[in-house]
């Protein structure tokens, strides 16, 4: 509904104000009434064989491409070695020759996670890496299907988004292992 707007030709600052006040209130346009918000979980979305994974934000420190490794004897095959990263050493872990036996071959869509969880900084070998991803609570599930069972001590919940399941993967459940900590051959 428009109302007729006057214009009041008048030297009183309180009603030159009004004025504009009233004329400012008949054209503007109303806020919304309810703002819908979504919570949203982010992570670091990565791939371990053929299984997509997430890691939460706060675990994962830098992620790299496959940096020179210096050898660490009477390892585990799965330690690839030692990188010195800034001044810091970092092991490096082959995520599927630790989980599957198997050394990931290295290309060009292979990374290392860096992660400090609990003290423990690390260097995880990945497949790949797909940047930060974002999953709205409604796609969160509890028991996430066709999880590799090599991974299903790490992940317990995930989502479904389109039909692919995305694994949340625990890093504190890895680097509390006891198989983990076990580094030395």
């Amino acid at each position: 509904m428009a109302r007729a707007i006057t214009t009041v030709m008048t030297t009183d600052p309180v009603l030159i104000l009004k004025n504009i006040e009233n004329r400012c209130r008949i054209s503007a346009n109303g806020l919304p009434q309810k703002a819908e918000t979504r919570r949203l979980w982010s992570g670091v979305a990565f791939r371990i064989g053929h299984s997509r994974m997430v890691a939460a934000l706060g675990g994962v420190v830098e992620i790299l491409i496959y940096p020179e490794l210096s050898v660490v004897p009477n390892t585990r095959s799965w330690v690839r070695g030692i990188a010195n990263l800034r001044g810091k050493l970092l092991p490096v872990i082959d995520m599927n020759g630790y989980l599957h036996g198997c050394l990931t071959s290295l290309g060009k869509r292979t990374r290392v996670l860096v992660v400090d969880c609990e003290g423990v900084y690390t260097g995880l070998v990945v497949d790949e890496v797909m940047g930060l991803k974002h999953f709205s609570e409604e796609t969160f599930v509890t028991k996430p299907s066709g999880i590799d069972e090599a991974l299903r001590p790490y992940v317990d919940q995930g989502f479904c988004v389109d039909d692919e399941q995305w694994g949340i993967f625990r890093l504190l459940n890895l680097v509390e292992s006891p198989q983990f900590q076990h580094a030395a051959g």
